[in-house]
């Protein structure tokens, strides 16, 4: 989308105002549990917040700072920008001031709670990173907040970067129903796209729905954009050769569980990566551990 105009399930760069870039909230969703807020501090700021109902994930996508909460101190270590490996997490529980300072730009991923768990932090060493699918849908997931490989009562949040070219959230999947296959998740795309040598990158990402519950997004999506997901199936998230694409995934819902049903016009591609090679230009960074998965 060129122009940048907002939509239901489109909203562009820097629509929040400042500090923050982005200010996502279940009311403003039409929605439930999920919420992202995006915030950009200069010179050693400090914002002071409050988790109210939400449980909240804090990680920088480039600079660094520390979170001050309960007379406890966690740090944030910088990092350049969201290409250059996982970073630091600080996770807090419902109903607490905190303080956020630092100098660069932060995401605050956040979800409806009704339980508080202890506050913790995550280093970036510690981050579980998987190289998924094989071929031009190869990707990289940093789990820093998946519900396989961190405790929290609903929210779920990882990284993924897609290298130039390459197709991503594919194929095309949804998680809009509760069942033994499949779990009921509000979800949030954030999306950053590196710079090419003449300027910003773009991508597109692609929603679209049931007869039952109809959705229509194809979305050009530039550093700071943000897509919505309420239902249906989504992806590819295509990232434009010549550009490595990012994004944010928050999701939340009555389960904590990650469970999708795969469109079945696209499942087959899967069957195909048992005879691919996972992109060389994977990882991005250099891991101390990675694992290597063929599913979505």
């Amino acid at each position: 989308m060129p122009d940048s105009v907002r939509t239901e399930h489109y909203i562009p760069a820097r629509s929040a105002a400042p500090p923050c870039t982005v200010d996502i909230t279940p009311e403003s969703a039409g929605w439930s549990e999920s919420s992202l807020r995006v915030v950009e501090l200069d010179a050693d700021a400090a914002l002071a917040l409050h988790t109210e109902r939400d449980e909240v994930m804090i990680l920088p996508l480039a600079g660094g700072g520390s979170i001050e909460c309960m007379h406890e101190t966690f740090e944030l270590s910088s990092r350049a920008s969201v290409f250059d490996g996982p970073s630091d997490m600080v996770y807090l529980g419902i109903g607490q001031s905190y303080r956020l300072r630092g100098t660069g730009r932060f995401a605050i991923c956040g979800a409806r709670a009704e339980v508080s768990l202890p506050n913790r932090r995550v280093a970036a060493a510690d981050v579980p990173v998987e190289l998924r699918g094989a071929g031009n849908c190869s990707r990289q997931v940093h789990n820093f907040g998946a519900a396989d490989t961190f405790e929290a009562a609903s929210l779920i949040a990882v990284e993924v970067i897609t290298p130039a070219g390459n197709w991503s959230s594919y194929p095309a999947h949804k998680h809009d129903e509760h069942s033994a296959v499949e779990s009921e998740l509000e979800e949030i795309y954030y999306f950053e796209i590196a710079d090419g040598t003449a300027g910003p990158g773009f991508g597109y990402h692609r929603v679209y729905g049931t007869p039952e519950r109809p959705i229509d997004v194809l979305a050009e999506v530039r550093t700071g954009d943000v897509v919505l997901v309420p239902h249906g199936y989504h992806g590819p998230s295509m990232a434009a050769p010549g550009f490595h694409m990012y994004y944010l995934n928050v999701m939340a819902g009555p389960e904590r569980a990650w469970r999708v049903t795969f469109d079945p016009a696209q499942d087959w591609v899967r069957g195909t990566w048992a005879d691919q090679s996972v992109d060389p230009r994977l990882p991005l960074h250099r891991p101390t551990s990675i694992a290597t998965a063929r599913g979505a």
